[in-house]
C-alpha cells in the first residue's frame, strides 16, 4: 500500500499549491472595481497600463521623434535635436541619451524606463487602483509556476505508483486502473486551476487591473472614432496601447527594431 503515501503527497502538493494561486489572484484581484471613475488617462499613464515602463519609453521616444525634436535614426541610434524636455518623461530621456546629444536606443530606453519619473508615475496608478503592485504580478507569476511543478510532481509519483507491483498482481488489492485514477484527481485538480487562472488572471496580473483595463478600453474605443490618418493623439495613443507595431514610419520602425535586436 506504499501507493497510498504516494497518493497523500500528491494530494498535498496539489492542494498546497493550488491554494497559494488562488489567495494570491483575490489579493491581486482585490481593487475598488469602482476606482478611476471620471478619471481621463493620460497617454503616459495608457502606455504604463498596456506594456508598462518600456511601453511609456517608447511613447516618449516616438512622440518627441514625431515633432522633430528627437531623430531615430534606421541604425538604432538616438540624437537629440531639442534639449529641452517639455516634461518629465522627456527630460527622463534627454538626460538618459547624455550630454553628447547621441546614444544607443536600446540603453536610452532602458534608462528612461527605469527613470524616477516612471516610478512615480507607476505609484500613482498604483494608489488610484488603475494598476497591479510589483508584489501581486510575482505572487500570482510565482503561484502559477508552483501549481505547474506539482502537476508535474503528481505525474511522476503516480507513474511511481504504477511502476511498483501491488498485491493487485497477486489477484487481491487494489486495481491498477483505480489507483491511476486516484492520482488523476489531484491532476485534474492543477489542470483545471491552471485553466482558470489562465482566463481568469492572465489578462489582469501584468499591469494594468480590471478598473485599469476598462478605461483601456473606453479610451481605445474613443480614439478609434475621433481620430483619422493625420490625428496626431489618435496615433501617439494607439502607440500607448499597441506599442511599437502600431508605428506607421518605416524608419522609425526600423529604428525600433534595431534597438529590440540589441536587448
Amino acid at each position: 500500500m506504499f501507493w497510498v503515501l504516494l497518493l497523500l503527497l500528491a494530494w498535498a502538493a496539489a492542494g498546497a499549491s493550488c491554494t497559494r494561486l488562488c489567495l494570491a489572484a483575490v489579493r491581486a484581484a482585490a481593487v475598488d472595481t469602482d476606482a478611476g471613475q471620471g478619471h481621463d488617462l493620460t497617454l503616459y499613464e495608457a502606455a504604463f497600463l498596456s506594456g508598462g515602463p518600456g511601453r511609456v519609453a517608447d511613447l516618449t521616444m516616438v512622440s518627441m521623434a514625431r515633432q522633430r525634436r528627437l531623430l531615430l535614426a534606421h541604425t538604432g541610434w538616438a540624437t537629440v535635436v531639442d534639449p529641452r524636455g517639455r516634461d518629465e518623461m522627456e527630460r527622463s530621456v534627454i538626460g538618459a541619451i547624455g550630454p553628447d546629444g547621441q546614444s544607443r536606443i536600446a540603453p536610452v530606453r532602458a534608462a528612461a524606463a527605469a527613470a524616477d519619473a516612471v516610478r512615480g508615475l507607476a505609484d500613482r496608478l498604483v494608489s488610484a487602483g488603475l494598476a497591479v503592485p510589483d508584489r501581486a504580478r510575482t505572487t500570482v507569476a510565482a503561484g502559477v509556476r508552483q501549481v505547474r511543478l506539482a502537476a508535474v510532481f503528481v505525474l511522476a509519483v503516480g507513474a511511481v505508483a504504477l511502476s511498483m507491483p501491488t498485491t493487485a498482481d497477486h489477484g487481491a488489492g487494489m486495481p491498477r486502473s483505480l489507483v491511476a485514477l486516484w492520482f488523476a484527481l489531484p491532476l485534474a485538480l492543477t489542470l483545471s486551476c491552471l485553466a482558470i487562472a489562465r482566463v481568469e488572471v492572465h489578462p489582469y496580473s501584468r499591469w494594468a487591473s480590471p478598473a485599469g483595463q476598462r478605461l483601456l478600453g473606453g479610451l481605445a474605443r474613443r480614439a478609434g472614432r475621433t481620430g483619422g490618418p493625420g490625428d496626431d493623439r489618435s496615433y501617439l495613443t494607439s502607440v500607448a496601447v499597441l506599442g511599437i507595431r502600431a508605428v506607421g514610419e518605416p524608419d522609425l520602425r526600423a529604428a525600433f527594431a534595431e534597438a529590440q535586436r540589441e536587448r
